[in-house]
């Protein structure tokens, strides 16, 4: 049967009509399809960091033999907390008491010839040079003695501070040589606490001036939060050139002698964060070594554009440069558009879109 051609308006006429029902049809998904939108949130807020520290008592220090013998008297013991004074070893003192006992001996005699030559000088039996030789001899007799006894002080060893014993190197019994390890002598009363920090997180540090004083708190190896709070004390002076990072000093009042020397720890500092713009960190993705955000025009078209990230906070970012609190932000569905897309939007307060993130306050 013979089919009659169409004609050629009827299928332009078509071929719009399907054009625009496409068009239709993309445009209600468009509008279907809202992406939720925020702007960034101006605030005072604070940022807390963990960093790795090492713990050392205030004072530590090796206890070692300032005389050669035998170790004759051990008093304390390993870890005993002992007081300042408290007299802890003893070198066999034999030949130190022996040559006390000489140099007294020969002090004496000098005192004998000294008083013997004074009569003969009031007789002028003698010059007054000689007795004046003979009274420097006394003299030197007298610090003979001296010396024999300070030889013997040393062969007994005292505790010079309040502290805790450590392990023991020498046994009762052993022949000790002058500068021998006997033992170790803490003082933990109070801690300091090191940890390093970065060159970018050192200069935040510095930039806020009521931060020196915010207190830092110890978290120990077994995650608990030390009772006490700390205070950052000092810095090193250099920056290590392998690292780029600098060493921080706190120190922990240590008044239960939980905290030993060598154990390690987490150190949280707090810096706060005046006049702040945030905005969550899901609201950014990543080119090389970027950060960027989907920004939305009066016409929900949305534009990437760079910004730069001053701190990093738990689900939030404090933004240095490239947005303010002006603009909008495209929160979800970051993969699924594209630069110069037109969305549908789906606005929300920041206020409100941050209540259900981690937010600290100042």
């Amino acid at each position: 049967m013979y089919r009659y051609p169409m004609p050629l308006v009827l299928v332009a006429a078509l071929a719009s009509l399907a054009a625009t029902s496409c068009h239709r049809e993309h445009h209600v998904a468009e509008e279907e399809g809202k992406y939720l939108v925020t702007s960034p949130l101006r605030t005072n807020t604070e940022m807390t960091k963990d960093y790795v520290a090492q713990i050392r008592a205030i004072q530590h220090i090796e206890l070692r033999a300032l005389e050669k013998g035998y170790l004759q008297g051990v008093y304390v013991d390993e870890g005993q907390q002992i007081a300042a004074g408290t007299r802890m070893f003893q070198l066999m003192p034999l030949i130190y008491q022996a040559e006390v006992q000489k140099a007294q001996a020969e002090a004496a005699m000098s005192e004998i010839e000294l008083s013997n030559t004074k009569v003969l000088a009031d007789k002028n039996v003698v010059s007054a040079n000689e007795l004046s030789l003979v009274n420097a001899k006394l003299n030197k007799a007298k610090a003979e003695v001296n010396l024999a006894t300070t030889h013997k002080s040393l062969t007994e060893l005292r505790a010079p501070f309040d502290g805790i014993i450590g392990r023991f190197h020498v046994r009762l019994g052993s022949l000790v040589a002058e500068g021998d390890l006997l033992t170790t002598l803490s003082d933990n009363s109070t801690v300091w606490v090191y940890f390093n920090v970065s060159e970018a997180e050192y200069l935040t540090y510095k930039s806020q001036a009521h931060a020196k004083n915010a207190p830092v708190k110890l978290v120990m190896a077994d995650g608990k939060t030390f009772d006490q709070p700390g205070k950052i004390e000092t810095i090193e002076a250099d920056f290590n050139n392998e690292t780029g990072n600098v060493a921080f000093r706190a120190s922990f009042p240590n008044p239960k002698g939980l905290l030993r020397h060598g154990e390690t720890g987490k150190v949280l500092l707090t810096v706060p964060l005046a006049n702040a713009l945030i905005i969550p960190q899901k609201a950014t993705f990543n080119v090389l070594d970027k950060k960027f955000v989907f920004v939305v025009d009066d016409k929900n078209v949305v534009h990437s554009r760079p910004i730069t990230v001053s701190a990093e906070l738990p689900n939030l970012y404090a933004v240095e440069s490239g947005i303010d609190e002006k603009d909008k932000i495209l929160i979800e569905g970051l993969r699924k558009v594209r630069d110069g897309n037109a969305i549908g939007v789906d606005f929300k307060p920041p206020a409100e879109v941050l209540s259900h993130l981690e937010v600290p306050s100042e």
